[in-house]
């Protein structure tokens, strides 16, 4: 093979299509940009970020403080739960919640709730607890255990 030899590789090599030279060439008239409308003029450009005309999303925004979209999310259960679920002096936690069927498969910090009435003194561990769970657990005979995450 020789250099005069090379060459492309048939079909790779494409002519650039020529818009706009007649209604023979197929390109004529409107030259693919159809008719009016924004993009069909010359110098036809949309500013970045342009939303059509609709208040573009800096503006829709507030400009003043922060607010954070990451919520803590927890796995709730309240006193009622654990008095049906245990028996008294019952060690409560994550583990025991979950094969009582209490809890779901979710990895998220326990916290226990005040709904309903506890009688049983049991010994609760949880990440956080509400001051009227608190106070009813404790009222019942039983303890609170907060257990770092």
């Amino acid at each position: 093979m020789r250099l005069h030899e090379l060459a492309p590789t048939p079909g790779s090599k494409k002519r650039r299509m020529r818009v706009g030279r007649g209604d023979g060439s197929g390109w004529g008239g409107t030259a693919g940009r159809g008719h009016k409308g924004q993009h069909s003029r010359s110098g036809a450009a949309i500013r970045h970020h342009f939303e059509g005309g609709q208040t573009p999303t800096f503006r829709r925004l507030p400009k003043v403080g922060f607010k954070s979209g990451v919520k803590t999310i927890f796995n709730v259960v309240n006193v009622a739960a654990i008095e049906k679920a245990f028996e008294a002096g019952a060690e409560v936690d994550e583990t025991s919640l979950r094969m009582k069927g209490v809890l779901g498969k979710a990895k998220a910090p326990l916290k226990i709730l005040a709904e309903g009435e506890i009688t049983k003194a049991v010994k609760v561990k949880a990440n956080y607890f509400s001051a009227a769970a608190k106070e009813k657990i404790e009222k019942a005979g039983g303890s609170c255990e907060v257990v770092a995450l």
